[in-house]
């Protein structure tokens, strides 16, 4: 096959896998029909469906795509009782079969995942402006309600950076921690009651795909930005400042950092550095052999244990260095009373609890499915919504603030060896333990050391390389990435995050209201059409323009298929005169990509047509999926088509309208 100039020196198709010349054309304008003529398909009607009955199939589909009631179908009412509970809570599906070799692995797991939490949980505790025994409040009840509710075997429950920076960073913005800490408290459990309850209702009703509109660049240029952030605020606990900047943008931080110059401590900088200079050192190594996971998992308490010999032995020549403090003992005290649900603060609260349930959420279900997927095993995501939604509102009544499964504590879970939920129950004990006896020993623990801690969790949460592969991939998503990221450091972190979901929700609709249109020409001895850009050899067939639309047919880009259309056709016009080739006689529509067509689209087909017609041009409809040919047929617009005006492929309607041509006298 010759071309020149996309002309066509010799075409053929290829019908039933044999070498059978269908249609031969030596010239553009020399056309001949050779024997045996291709079969023409009809396009069918899908089954008549009832009004009702396509509600419930596409209520089924956007809200049960996995099905959840297979299990149940065909069995006793006995059984099903069996299921449901199994379904509600895991703990019974898997619990019957375990055994003590799956109590050791979960055992060391569980003490090993103690090791970070409790470190962790003070220190993130101090980063949402709370006080540290809420943290590790929040790592005893919810990691319990999540091993008898959660799905996943490997999720590590407890307070996450991330929440604990949006909740702080909201929350200070109108009320201070420090001059008001008991609204500020209340606050923190009321939006974590909302948190819970947005959580649980998105599960309940299946409404999981709410969080999707958080996409990967959304989060990557969020997390970073966030981590920056978070970094430079723990600049006060590293250098030692005691009067510092309540706000969370770059500019005020910094400004903070050398207007207080004068109350930087050499100390505090001296032993803060030494141990975050440790704690990245023992991230390093854990990252370069992950089989050393243990040494980054044990740094933070080690951190901790020794920081706090230290400034005990020390405590007569290092006044200078800020300490936790006293620490009540005991357990989770009730907080039922404490939940805020009247007064001018409770439009905060909730948009609080919304915003870190979002992300607690995202953060859960992306890490639970991660360790997943390595294991091969399913979670269900909305299950898992639920399990997280009710342990935070459990939470909020029990003095816990916002948790979920956090990815260090599920990766050390994961390398530990843990094989059920039960090393979250091994953990909570563990916590347990130390509430009850061991937290006068966290008295002499220096404020700098829990900064150090912070920084290098929240470090890891740069992603750089992810940043660098939106870049080449999708410059949109690297435009939605930076404006996540310069919108945290710069705005706030709840504006930032919202304009980068803006962002996202823009490209949703660019791509709704902006379609791909292709010109598709045939690979040479095949009946295949594609993309001419994209297939060098496929070859455009004389007084044909084909033309691919790569999307549903809506209200909201019908107008600019049309216009789009006719462009195509005027410049197939173009070049046709240019090169002297074959007048354009009929153009073809490939609707194998129209998976939905509204009445805009319906409409926008029939003026095309008629636009057509008055240009003496044919407009051919190929494959339209079921629905879409449903509706066509329901609107009467293929009586307007007539019958050589819908096709089964693009071959055979070429191949027929060829053929009808030439038998014209």
């Amino acid at each position: 096959m010759g071309m020149n100039n996309n002309r066509v020196e010799h075409f053929e198709y290829c019908h039933n896998q044999q070498s059978q010349t269908i249609i031969k054309i030596q010239h553009p304008d020399d056309i001949t029909i050779m024997p045996p003529p291709m079969e023409v398909h009809k396009v069918e009607l899908p089954p008549k469906r009832t009004t009702l009955h396509k509600l419930r199939q596409r209520l089924s589909e956007i809200f049960f795509p996995d099905d959840p009631f297979y299990r149940f179908k065909n069995q006793t009412w006995f059984m099903k009782f069996i299921l449901g509970l199994q379904y509600l809570f895991p703990i019974f599906q898997w619990g019957p079969q375990y055994n003590f070799r799956l109590l050791r692995s979960d055992a060391i797991s569980g003490l090993t995942i103690a090791s970070l939490a409790i470190p962790q949980g003070i220190s993130y505790a101090k980063l949402a402006n709370l006080p540290p025994i809420i943290g590790l409040y929040s790592s005893f009840v919810p990691p319990l309600i999540y091993s008898l509710l959660g799905s996943s075997r490997h999720l590590g429950v407890g307070p996450v950076s991330i929440a604990s920076l949006v909740m702080g960073s909201m929350l200070s913005e109108s009320v201070s921690f420090t001059q008001d800490p008991i609204l500020y408290l209340k606050l923190a459990f009321t939006a974590t009651f909302f948190a819970g309850l947005f959580q649980a209702s998105l599960g309940l009703l299946r409404l999981g795909f709410v969080i999707d509109f958080l996409s990967k660049a959304t989060l990557v240029g969020f997390m970073a930005g966030a981590a920056v952030i978070v970094s430079l605020q723990q600049l006060k606990g590293l250098l030692g400042i005691v009067h510092f900047t309540t706000k969370m943008q770059i500019i005020p931080v910094l400004a903070s950092v050398f207007k207080q110059r004068d109350e930087w401590s050499w100390q505090t900088i001296l032993l803060g550095f030494s141990f975050l200079a440790f704690l990245l050192a023992t991230r390093h190594i854990s990252l370069k052999k992950p089989k050393l996971f243990w040494v980054s998992a044990a740094a933070p308490l080690t951190s901790v244990i020794v920081s706090t010999i230290l400034v005990f032995l020390l405590r007569n020549k290092a006044h200078n260095i800020a300490i936790i403090g006293n620490l009540p003992k005991g357990l989770n005290p009730p907080s039922t009373n404490m939940l805020y649900f009247n007064g001018p603060f409770l439009a905060l609260a909730i948009k609080t609890g919304i915003v870190t349930g979002i992300l607690s959420l995202t953060e859960g279900i992306a890490v639970g499915r991660t360790f997943a997927a390595l294991k091969n095993y399913q979670v269900d995501g909305n299950k898992e919504m639920m399990a997280i939604g009710l342990m935070n509102i459990a939470g909020s009544c029990s003095s816990c603030y916002v948790t979920t499964g956090s990815f260090s504590r599920s990766a050390v879970n994961y390398n530990a060896g843990a094989q059920t939920a039960v090393s979250n129950i091994i953990m909570a004990a563990a916590v347990l333990v130390t509430l009850l006896f061991l937290m006068p020993l966290f008295y002499h623990t220096p404020n700098v050391v829990l900064a150090a801690i912070i920084i290098t969790a929240v470090i890891g949460l740069i992603d750089y390389q992810a940043a660098f592969k939106l870049w080449k991939v999708d410059k949109l998503d690297f435009l939605a990435c930076l404006c996540s990221f310069f919108g945290v450091l710069f705005i706030s972190v709840p504006l930032g995050l919202g304009i980068a979901v803006s962002i996202s929700v823009f490209k949703i609709l660019l791509h709704v209201s902006r379609p791909n249109t292709v010109v598709l020409g045939n690979i040479p001895g095949t009946q295949i059409f594609h993309n001419v850009n994209q297939y060098k050899e496929a070859a455009r067939v004389p007084s044909f323009l084909i033309l691919g639309v790569e999307s549903p047919i809506y209200f909201a880009n019908s107008t600019y298929l049309q216009e789009r259309i006719l462009r195509w056709v005027r410049e197939e016009e173009e070049r046709i005169k240019e090169n002297n080739e074959s007048s354009l006689k009929c153009i073809i529509l490939d609707m194998t990509a129209v998976t939905a067509i509204d009445t805009s689209g319906l409409d926008t087909l029939c003026e095309l047509r008629k636009m057509m017609e008055k240009r003496l041009l044919k407009l051919v409809l190929a494959n339209p999926v079921g629905n879409v040919m449903e509706k066509l047929h329901q609107s009467k617009i293929l009586d307007s088509f007539g019958l050589n005006g819908v096709y089964l492929t693009v071959g055979e309607a070429v191949a027929d309208i060829s053929s009808s041509w030439k038998a014209q006298p």
